[in-house]
């Protein structure tokens, strides 16, 4: 029977698998919903609609995640509809769930996930590709949407990747770009729609009601040509007559007002332990600072802020339904919200004197200050303070449009030295357009001033510096999307000059720690992230070849993408290098330019001739409209307060 527990099932194999507690579920804050919840209409056709949510990762990781939580809430809401949660088991439990045919399963009820109507996979980053085919393999949902039959569940991508999800154009069914709380809502009325009316036209009709909705992005629909050299011709929608009204471009969701979307409300807590163990409240929603390396930054404009109130409601609910003692205020960059001075002070003030403590995960260097650091640890907890740079030297701050300067740098970690902190955390990037090596090893002498100006203002030896390295990868939406990718031997290399320079140092570098990946994982994330349909073959290979937690270094194999990628593109006139360390130039078709962020690609190309220019722009917020194209094209608008509200009655709890 569909939509029966299998834990009688997987009970016996808990005992031979590590962490066995992250497959139990009946976590606190969880729903189990009647499978037929929905009822039945009038000749017997069933209308509930299900949704098995999963965030490509294992528990540990994905559980936290806002994205799959908030859906979770939001879909559970409605009547005739249940959403339950699913995540990607360790290889332990793969072998073992293969040995005794137990199916990928929902944690919330351990129902199998082929019963359900809906597969909706959440991405934030690429490296998840791989257990998604795990996931659906030991489902026994076919790996190819062309090969789904009516009953298996339609695969929905979603997240930040699915800004680009040609790569996995072959293995999904549909993707939702953007904003998830009003798509979803709209995906489930249509599926409800044609469960209603028995299920005319099948699968496919279903697929084509959500494409010519213009809203979700079908790719069976769309033909892609190729030119000679390897370059897109065009990506446009199939000339099959019976296809008609499937839009050119299919465009992102955005929700305006917060405050009428405040999920969760009542967050998940975990059995296991979990990368984050606090309640987090996403504080507003996009960033215009302009930042030409961060794709986040870009597709989720234009800024909107929840209120004041709006975010002392949450606050409050959520530690009722949860009994978290840690609160992170949430955004790309927490400390840019108008009323934050606001926020901090009143919600210190509510909870002074309990177990609650305050964190904001995600400040600039220039929207520090030691006022709202104070506020924030009122509680008496003062962990390591971390700053972005991003970029070594001056010069290369300019040309990624981080507007932060050296001074501002010092000036911040002076105050923070001086009122008590011993540990700062500085986080940069390595490989961005146009770097040398001076760029980079210029960290080197902004982590010796760090450590040298908190002796001075502190008086004492203990200070510490971590700096933290990443490699640098371009992405889609984003000025650097025409940009070359670093080599693997070259950030290595690079790296190494920093690490040797920093170790050299006798005054300073015992006090400099340092934390730096090596430049192979970057580039598998850069073919993923700009590839197009194509390299979904090479996914394939690599999971078929044993891929699997691609995100986890002791998981990773380099050498099996590159040997798969070379075995797939053998007779192609592309390969690893064409995808990642080419240039494009202005007019070439990019696998993601049908599917519309709102930024027109003018202002993106423009954009980046500054970025070679070390042009700097300013905030929109603060500043008349650069005309990124987002405010007019999606019939949006920034956002922001102050309201002057504060966060009143006073209850101190």
């Amino acid at each position: 029977m569909a939509g029966e527990s299998i834990f009688t099932d997987l009970e016996p194999l808990l005992e031979r698998v590590s962490k066995p507690i992250q497959y139990v579920g009946g976590e606190l804050n969880s729903t189990i919903k009647d499978w037929n919840c929905g009822g039945f209409g009038p000749a017997g056709q069933e209308l509930t609609v299900r949704w098995a949510l999963m965030y490509p990762d294992a528990y540990e990781v994905g559980l936290p995640n806002q994205g799959v939580m908030i859906l979770y809430e939001v879909l559970n809401e409605q009547p005739g509809v249940l959403a339950e949660r699913t995540y990607a088991v360790w290889p332990d439990m793969e072998e073992a769930m293969r040995s005794a045919g137990v199916p990928q399963f929902t944690v919330d009820a351990h129902r199998p996930v082929r019963d359900f109507d809906v597969f909706g996979l959440s991405f934030s980053t690429e490296l998840g590709y791989t257990n998604m085919l795990t996931a659906l393999d030991l489902a026994g949902i076919p790996l190819h949407a062309a090969s789904r039959g009516e009953d298996d569940p339609i695969v929905i991508a979603g997240g930040h990747a699915a800004f680009n999800p040609e790569p996995i154009a072959s293995f999904i069914d549909a993707a939702i770009v953007g904003d998830g709380e009003e798509a979803v809502l709209a995906v489930t009325s249509l599926i409800q729609q044609w469960k209603s009316a028995g299920r005319p036209g099948g699968r496919r009709a279903l697929l084509l009601s959500l494409a010519r909705s213009g809203g979700v992005y079908v790719p069976a629909f769309y033909d892609v040509s190729y030119l000679p050299d390897g370059r897109i011709q065009r990506v446009a929608p199939s000339s099959d007559p019976s296809l008609s009204g499937v839009p050119w471009r299919v465009s992102k969701h955005t929700v305006m007002n917060l405050d009428e979307w405040a999920y969760p409300k009542a967050p998940l807590v975990p059995l296991a332990e979990t990368v984050h163990e606090r309640m987090s409240v996403e504080i507003f929603r996009g960033c215009t600072r302009g930042c030409r390396f961060c794709q986040a930054g870009m597709i989720t404009r234009p800024v909107r802020e929840r209120s004041i109130t709006g975010i002392g409601e949450m606050v409050q609910r959520g530690l009722a339904a949860t009994g978290f003692e840690e609160v992170g205020l949430l955004s790309l960059s927490s400390a840019d919200h108008t009323e934050i001075g606001d926020i901090a002070k009143g919600l210190a003030d509510r909870y002074e004197g309990t177990q609650t403590g305050l964190s904001l995960p995600s400040t600039r260097v220039d929207a520090f200050n030691i006022d709202l650091a104070n506020e924030l640890t009122r509680g008496g907890r003062r962990s390591g303070l971390t700053f972005a740079p991003e970029g070594g030297s001056e010069r290369i701050r300019k040309v990624i449009n981080k507007m932060v300067t050296e001074e501002d740098l010092i000036n911040t970690v002076a105050a923070a030295y001086s009122a008590g902190w011993r540990q700062v955390k500085l986080y940069f990037m390595c490989g961005l357009p146009t770097e040398t090596d001076e760029d980079v090893l210029q960290i080197a002498d902004l982590a010796r001033r760090v450590i040298e100006t908190g002796r001075q203002v502190s008086g004492r030896r203990d200070i510490r510096c971590t700096v933290s390295i990443g490699g640098f990868v371009p992405k889609p939406h984003t000025p650097f999307q025409w940009c070359g990718q670093l080599s693997a031997a070259e950030t290595d290399a690079r790296l190494l000059k920093l690490r040797d320079a920093i170790r050299a140092d006798k005054r300073y570098g015992s006090s400099i720690g340092m934390r730096y990946h090596d430049g192979q994982p970057g580039i598998v994330e850069g073919l993923l992230s700009r590839g197009d349909r194509r390299v979904g073959q090479v996914i394939e290979a690599v999971w078929r070849a044993g891929g699997r937690f691609d995100g986890w270094s002791e998981h990773f194999s380099y050498e099996r993408w590159m040997s798969s990628a070379a075995t797939v593109f053998e007779d192609q006139p592309i390969d690893v290098d064409w995808y990642t360390t080419r240039e494009r130039d202005e007019h070439e078709v990019l696998p993601w330019d049908h599917l519309d962020s709102g930024l027109d690609k003018e202002w993106l190309w423009d954009d980046w001739q500054d970025a070679l220019d070390e042009t700097e722009v300013d905030d929109c917020r603060w500043t008349p409209c650069f005309d990124c194209g987002v405010c007019p094209q999606m019939g949006t608008d920034i956002q922001v307060g102050p309201t002057g509200k504060k966060l009143l009655p006073l209850t101190v709890v």
